[in-house]
């Protein structure tokens, strides 16, 4: 069965309403359709809630920019009020936690016009980079279900790349937009930390909050919608000069790039350097000047021990969160034993001014970073992740102890955590396939607040290096 809908990106989708040619109901219900029969074989929606959409695309919507289109939002990170709340976690599953109220990202995706067809998949509060958490079981890749989609945001990928929706929520705290964009054949913005308000209850520097797109345009729309600030952000950016969507197609003119393709300690695959090797040429050709060069202070021996001092607290800061959502004692069946068995390390013991002098060094190690930018350079051309799409099976929790798998996970945000520490923007582009057709990835990271730039650029390459016409093995 064919729809030609599920080819058409939100802007195109967006516009068709605009002129009166379809109205949002029409367009929700064609999404669910596809939900309906694809989603079965890829478990993307945790929370089905069609009848809440087709309520609201009838009623009066926002008159955004988006108007009409429909969306999934990611079970965690963003909640509109009313809406189950999981976080794939079987606790908050079983007891029927709803949101709330909206957050400010979940208002300003409301204001957007855009309609919530459901709620996608996501591992255990956000902290695997795959999606199968055990409360849902896993979200499959579109491109081959025996494949994982990557994670944190798996499930808004795999329904985007898959046709049922134009465009998802997702959000990053060490890559969860830009890994599974990557494994999925999408388009994933990260922005600058500060560039969108985050919730005065996510205090951590590295978490932003934004979507998955198939096109540069989507992307450009979608930030238009939802930057800014509210009163009191931690973090605050000035705002654009110009509408994003105008830097889609304009002139980046010269720049000076710089190109990573490997990383100590880290085996990247063939596949992964070559495709972002390619994106080099192709900037070269289109009259950048492009050189193997990055920042030294990447490769700093002494951040993974500082970085000790933050895993096993954040944990632990899940299942506080969990104690106060559940209103009981957390139990270890509440949770899976990945979380349980990181949360519970004492080694090595952190005291409190530990903590601090690890996160006074993560911030001049920060520092020293963006320097590199500052200094000469404009973007760092980067593989997003190590590998193309790793199976399923690999990566399933049970396939070895929580030491076992965090080894095989931790890997894949190499080239993306530094970022979320950074705060700087980047963005991930589907610029090549290998050669069993599995998408992969190629990131470009620019200076803090130049979402700009990364546009104009990732503009070019869509052009040069085009993916509109590609498909997944389940497509709408």
């Amino acid at each position: 069965m064919s729809d030609s809908l599920a080819s058409l990106d939100a802007v195109a989708q967006a516009a068709l309403v605009a002129k009166g040619e379809l109205t949002p109901r029409e367009l929700v219900e064609a999404a669910i359709a596809r939900a309906e029969r694809l989603d079965p074989q890829l478990g993307a929606i945790v929370s089905p809630l069609f009848d809440e959409a087709r309520r609201a695309a009838s009623a009066a919507l926002p008159d955004g920019p988006l108007r009409g289109v429909p969306f999934l939002i990611k079970d965690i990170g963003a909640t509109q009020a009313g809406q189950p709340q999981f976080m794939g976690n079987r606790a908050l599953r079983d007891a029927g936690h709803r949101a709330p109220r909206d957050t400010y990202l979940g208002a300003r995706l409301r204001r957007a016009g855009l309609v919530t067809l459901g709620t996608s998949n996501t591992p255990e509060f956000g902290l695997q980079s795959t999606t199968q958490p055990l409360a849902f079981g896993p979200t499959r890749n579109p491109w081959d279900p025996a494949r994982s989609t990557s994670g944190s945001s798996g499930g808004s990928c795999a329904a985007v790349a898959a046709g049922i929706v134009p465009i998802a929520h997702a959000n990053d705290g060490a890559g969860s937009i830009r890994l599974p964009a990557a494994w999925c054949g999408l388009v994933g913005l990260k922005p600058s930390r500060g560039r969108i308000a985050l919730e005065p209850t996510w205090i951590g520097r590295s978490f932003v909050g934004f979507g998955v797109t198939r096109s540069v345009r989507d992307a450009a729309l979608l930030l238009d919608a939802v930057h800014g600030n509210e009163a009191g952000d931690l973090f605050v950016l000035a705002p654009p000069s110009r509408p994003y969507r105008l830097e889609v197609g304009a002139d980046p003119g010269r720049l000076r790039i710089g190109l990573l393709t490997q990383i100590r300690d880290v085996r990247v695959h063939p596949d992964c350097s070559a495709a972002a090797q390619a994106a080099a040429k192709c900037l070269e050709a289109l009259g950048h000047a492009v050189e193997e060069a990055w920042p030294e202070a990447l490769f700093d021996e002494e951040r993974a021990l500082r970085m000790l001092a933050f895993g096993p607290l954040e944990y632990r800061m899940c299942l506080r969160t969990l104690e106060r959502l559940l209103a009981r004692p957390v139990e270890p069946d509440d949770v899976e034993s990945f979380l349980w068995t990181i949360a519970g390390l004492d080694w090595p013991p952190v005291t409190a001014e530990a903590y601090l002098e690890a996160a006074e060094w993560r911030q001049g190690w920060a520092t020293r970073v963006a320097a590199w930018w500052a200094g000469g350079f404009d973007l760092l051309v980067t593989p997003t992740v190590c590998e193309p799409p790793a199976l399923l099976s690999e990566l399933a929790a049970g396939a070895g102890g929580p030491w076992e798998l965090l080894e095989r996970l931790g890997p894949h945000m190499a080239f993306t955590e530094p970022f979320n520490v950074t705060g700087q923007p980047a963005i991930s582009l589907p610029l090549q396939v290998t050669a069993q057709g599995l998408p992969v990835g190629v990131q470009l990271v620019a200076a803090l607040g130049r979402e700009d730039l990364l546009l104009r650029v990732a503009s070019q390459l869509e052009q040069a290096m085009p993916w509109s016409g590609r498909r997944p093995r389940l497509h709408a």
